[in-house]
């Protein structure tokens, strides 16, 4: 087949000096004459090289062009060195005097070259289009096509305070961050210091929902190592902080104390209480048997007299807890020093928490440590193993106890140790204000009653 070629589906014509030239005996079709049609027309007038001479041609390159549909063979693209090897049975790109294979998307079929996608018939070469410079091999997971990613879909929770409102730093509240906040008006605001941030993290986690009524036992065996101290200030804690209603009951059946830490309101007892049980209706009937602190803790005392103390039984307790969960979400109750009093097995069975008060000396370490024994051998591992231990410093400075290691010994069979520093509001036995305690004590409280906090129920069942 000679003279003029064209395309029978096309009526365009090849430019002068096309004519006469002589199509590869080996190839089918002739040479292409329509870009886009799925053949290639070559200009005589662009200079190409042959690879196997490195000299110019005018004419086609030695092989010519393969026909349609075969896409293995040898493009010659002016101004290149090499030509580009597509396809074959590797499925490789061979580019330039590159040796390298470049495997895309992992197929083995004809692939489109500067081209329309989709395309099977042979590749057009666009001089105009930018082509790929290719520095190595493709990953495996190279994407064959990329979907223009849709913008994310407007909601009501775009135009909401959190977005809308600009957010100021929060004014610092201790040390010198807090003293340039107050000099300067207002006007330099260094935020917030780390123990601030701290601070507020610890209030957020004792601030977190309680469903119904949550009941901790606070217990120790030996006196002096201030359990009874500790109700009041993890009591007040919580209410302080928290919106709820929080009240302690004095279960101590060897005339409790715990009605001294309070200011005293009235002199009714638990005793009182479960007399009357009948006729309390609502929350100010037994606001009336309580007495309340500064902080919000209520306090209900137990009965003074050492002759009819004991006669507060575990069912007495049991009647006492059922009244109060019915008006207070946080019931901490100060038990005795003694395992076997009536009411300490009503205290265990109805406790959801267990709070472990130790002294840092050797014989309050050796005490508790036999208190979580005696639990764990009477059926009580659980509450064991979700209590907090609290070491509590009553005497400035530790002495030759190391404290971290009885931290260490604890951490092993509670949940979690807490350490309580020595302040000297506390030693004084009377009164407790909040406002009056040491910062690293308050810091302390903050610790304790956070980690209390992370064992409420605040699911719905």
């Amino acid at each position: 087949m000679t003279g003029r070629y064209e395309n029978p589906e096309s009526s365009w014509q090849p430019p002068s000096g096309a004519e006469g030239q002589q199509p590869n005996p080996n190839q089918s079709g002739g040479y292409p004459v329509e870009p886009g049609s799925g053949a290639h027309y070559v200009d005589p007038a662009t200079r190409y090289l042959d690879p196997s001479t490195s000299g110019p041609v005018t004419g086609p390159p030695s092989g010519g062009f393969p026909a349609q549909g075969t896409p293995s063979g040898s493009y010659p693209v002016a101004g290149q060195s090499g030509p580009y090897h597509v396809g074959g049975p590797s499925g490789a790109y061979q580019v330039g005097n590159q040796s390298g294979p470049y495997q895309v998307g992992g197929q083995s079929g004809p692939y489109q070259v500067g081209g329309q996608p989709g395309q099977s018939g042979p590749h057009h070469f666009d001089p105009n289009a930018q082509q790929a410079q290719f520095q190595g091999p493709f990953p495996n997971n190279f994407p064959q096509s990329i979907q223009p990613q849709r913008p994310q879909q407007a909601s009501a929770h775009d135009v909401s305070s959190q977005q809308l409102i600009k957010r100021a730093k929060r004014p610092p509240q201790s040390g010198w961050r807090k003293t340039v906040h107050a000099v300067t008006g207002g006007l330099v605001n260094l935020g917030e210091s780390p123990a601030d941030v701290r601070r507020r993290e610890l209030i957020a986690r004792i601030n977190q929902p309680l469903r119904g009524c949550y009941k901790i036992a606070m217990l120790s065996l030996k006196g002096g190592v201030g359990k009874t101290t500790t109700t009041t200030t993890l009591g007040s804690t919580f209410s302080s902080l928290r919106g709820d209603r929080v009240i302690a009951v004095d279960a101590n059946p060897d005339r409790g104390t715990l009605a001294l830490k309070v200011p005293r309101e009235t002199t009714a007892t638990v005793r009182h209480l479960l007399r009357d049980a009948s006729r309390i209706t609502k929350y100010s009937d037994v606001r009336a048997y309580t007495s309340q602190s500064p902080s919000r803790l209520e306090i209900l005392a137990s009965e003074q007299d050492p002759a009819v103390s004991e006669a507060f039984s575990d069912q007495d307790y049991l009647r006492t807890v059922a009244l109060l969960e019915l008006f207070y979400n946080i019931v901490l109750t100060d038990c005795g020093t003694g395992l076997m009093h009536s009411a300490m097995k009503g205290v265990l069975d109805q406790a959801d928490s267990l709070v472990l008060v130790s002294s840092g000396s050797v014989d309050g370490a050796q005490t508790s440590a036999a208190t979580l024994d005696w639990l764990d051998a009477h059926g009580y591992r659980d509450l064991v193993a979700k209590s907090v231990a609290v070491i509590n410093s009553v005497r400035p400075g530790s002495g030759k106890v190391d404290l971290d290691k009885l931290a260490a010994h604890f951490s092993q069979r509670c949940r979690a140790v807490v350490r309580i520093p020595f302040d000297a509001h506390l030693e004084e036995g009377a009164e407790i204000e909040l406002d009056k305690l040491a910062a690293e004590t308050r810091l302390a409280l903050l610790e304790l009653a956070a980690t209390v906090a992370d064992d409420f129920p605040n699911k719905v069942s």
